[in-house]
């Protein structure tokens, strides 16, 4: 800390200039997180920013705000609501608290069930597929729960519901779901997930429940695929988490997390608390928070509607179809994501014997695009993709752009000397040219070693 006081505009000007050499918000094609937002709206964040969330009888407008929110998404979801019945669910920082909630819900309500029945309960577990975000491996270290992975497969990079069906035990304290992968957008098979494990549930007399992670996908699939049966419409559905800052339009960081009903939250877990006022009931991992991103989340639900968040994502779906189709006219790359699901294109080289997609990632840096590169989870960790989410703010003008950027780095890079070259002229070298050239196999082989030092330590964090 300096010894001395400067003047506001000194440091405000330092700041300032050392900011200007972060990446852009709106060309930062690795996050999914939103980064425009109306002006009107920026007032309102800006005009809460000094009211702590917590103090609830000091600004009951701002609880009473977050109500709605966890009302309106709730009936999005189809929860069974009565006319007198308020939703269940909370705020949250991110969809990586809501999980945790939702994770500690889960894991005492299966603690519960052992108790009563005089079974061992000091092993829980939960099922997931190894394509989920780094949170639940969070949750499951830090609230010691075995994280039981289904392994992918090329051609298929989300859980299969028949090997995660076969991995549930009487241990088992749920299985998540993901609505939207973020290595590839696609959904998966909640639905038959559910009928696989009724069937299970019948079979064993376990009561295994389902957890759907629609972080990404939450604020997709009811305004673009309505009739896709993913939430509280199936049985076994108990909570759901989604991220207002993601398709719900929000600056981060704002999450949510609803459960199907009351009996599926604890009340063990709802801390009643006498602080500056009134009795006030909380299940949060964080205290004081900011009420910016709560109002923010309101904002976007009453300024846009149904019909507004359906014509954005319509449109996001768009742009990620110009996308797709120019990257697919280059002739260079295999197209992993799917139509269904998030409006993101993840594609990989069809051929890196020349140069990988982590190359091609760092030259498009030059024109200002930050597009992240990494390799698959095990069983699929030889596969390396590039991925790009469409936001709200991505046009299509700047989808076409960047499809003639990533042509021009694609020329560029053709041109150089090959890595084959460069490995079969240094072999030769060192064997005193004694030998003949190396077969395509093992030249192949070397190319690939040579790449995969790139890739270490790039699978996480994809979000």
């Amino acid at each position: 800390m300096p010894e001395e006081s400067m003047p506001k505009e000194a440091a405000y000007q330092v700041i300032n200039d050392e900011l200007m050499l972060d990446g852009n918000p709106r060309l930062n094609l690795a996050s999914f997180v939103t980064t425009w937002m109306e002006p009107e709206c920026d007032k309102l964040i800006m005009a809460a920013m000094n009211k702590n969330y917590v103090d609830m009888d000091e600004y009951p407008v701002t609880t009473e705000l977050q109500n709605r929110c966890v009302n309106m998404i709730a009936h999005l979801f189809h929860a069974p609501i009565g006319d007198d019945e308020i939703a269940i669910g909370v705020g949250t920082v991110g969809s990586s608290e809501a999980i945790m909630l939702a994770g500690l819900a889960f894991k005492r309500k299966w603690q519960h069930r052992q108790k009563s029945q005089g079974k061992p309960f000091d092993k829980p577990n939960i099922v997931t597929g190894a394509n989920v975000q780094v949170c639940w491996e969070k949750f499951a270290r830090y609230f010691e729960v075995e994280l039981k992975e289904v392994k992918l497969r090329e051609g298929c990079y989300v859980m299969d519901p028949e090997k995660a069906v076969e991995m549930v035990d009487e241990n088992t304290i749920c299985v998540a779901a993901i609505l939207g992968s973020t290595l590839t957008g696609e959904f998966e098979d909640v639905k038959r997930l559910n009928e696989l494990l009724m069937k299970k549930n019948k079979e064993t007399g376990w009561d295994t429940p389902i957890h759907v992670d629609a972080a990404s996908g939450g604020f997709i699939a009811p305004f673009l695929f309505p009739h896709l049966e993913w939430d509280f419409r199936l049985p076994l559905v108990k909570s759901i988490n989604v991220s207002g800052h993601k398709y719900g339009l929000v600056y981060a960081g704002v999450g949510w997390v609803i459960w199907k009903n009351k009996e599926h939250l604890p009340e063990e877990l709802v801390f009643h608390i006498n602080y500056l006022g009134s009795d006030q009931p909380t299940f949060t991992l964080n205290f004081s928070k900011g009420s910016s991103q709560i109002i923010a989340q309101y904002y976007q639900f009453i300024r846009l509607g149904f019909q507004g968040y359906k014509n954005i994502i319509e449109n996001c779906m768009e742009n990620a179809r110009v996308l797709r189709e120019g990257l697919e006219k280059t002739g260079r790359f295999d197209i992993l994501s799917k139509e269904v699901g998030v409006p993101l294109v993840a594609f990989a080289l069809k051929d890196s014997t020349n140069y990988t997609v982590f190359q091609i990632s760092e030259n498009l840096r030059r024109f200002g695009w930050i597009i992240p590169a990494y390799t698959m989870p095990p069983d699929a960790q030889h596969i390396a993709v590039l991925r790009i989410v469409i936001r709200e703010d991505f046009s299509r003008a700047l989808a076409e752009r960047l499809i003639s950027h990533v042509e021009e780095v694609l020329k560029e890079m053709d041109a150089l000397p090959t890595k084959t070259t460069h490995i079969t002229a240094t072999v030769d070298a060192v064997q005193g040219r004694k030998s003949a050239k190396k077969s395509e196999r093992e030249i192949e082989e070397e190319v690939t070693q040579y790449w995969k030092r790139f890739v270490d330590q790039k699978r996480t964090g994809v979000c």
